[in-house]
């Protein structure tokens, strides 16, 4: 099930919603970001371009989109994973869930990827989010936003994303 894969009008998908660039300076961060719809690599793609700073207990920056429109919830039961394409610059970014259960801003369900500077399709299957402050497993009933996040040290965040989906092992 394909969630977005850059063929509707930037900045939204075929929902209806979206993309959007979220920062630690709704905290107090130093941290910088911004979003654009360009063609990277030979390939349409959201590209997110910013740096990562620790000062002021910062420390990321996110392109994040809801899942559903006005505040509903996406079924993914029956699906395995989250299936990205993306091209980055050698770092190690992550895919952040958030759920019905996650009520806190700085609760999520955490999976960490490496970009490399070519195109690569990275699979992410449930079973590998971890939970980040908060006690609750990952119900993948009730999704509510995904965001590709730099985050945890000092670093130039570069990565584009060509698509976005669901998958299925089989």
């Amino acid at each position: 099930m394909v969630i977005d894969d850059m063929t509707a009008a930037h900045p939204q998908v075929g929902s209806g919603a979206r993309w959007q660039v979220i920062t630690d300076q709704v905290m107090g961060g130093a941290s910088r970001g911004a979003i654009m719809r360009e063609t990277v690599g030979g390939r349409v793609a959201i590209h997110l371009r910013g740096y990562v700073r620790l000062e002021n207990n910062g420390g990321f920056v996110q392109m994040a989109l809801d899942l559903a429109r006005a505040g509903g919830l996406l079924d993914a039961s029956a699906f395995d994973g989250v299936e990205i394409d993306v091209f980055g610059n050698g770092e190690r970014y992550a895919l952040h869930l958030r759920t019905a259960a996650v009520t806190l801003p700085w609760q999520s369900y955490r999976q960490g990827f490496l970009a490399i500077a070519s195109w690569q399709t990275v699979r992410l299957p449930f079973s590998g989010f971890e939970p980040h402050r908060i006690g609750q497993p990952l119900d993948p009933r009730q999704l509510r936003r995904v965001g590709i996040v730099a985050i945890g040290r000092a670093f130039d965040a570069d990565i584009s994303l060509s698509r976005i989906a669901l998958y299925r092992f089989g």
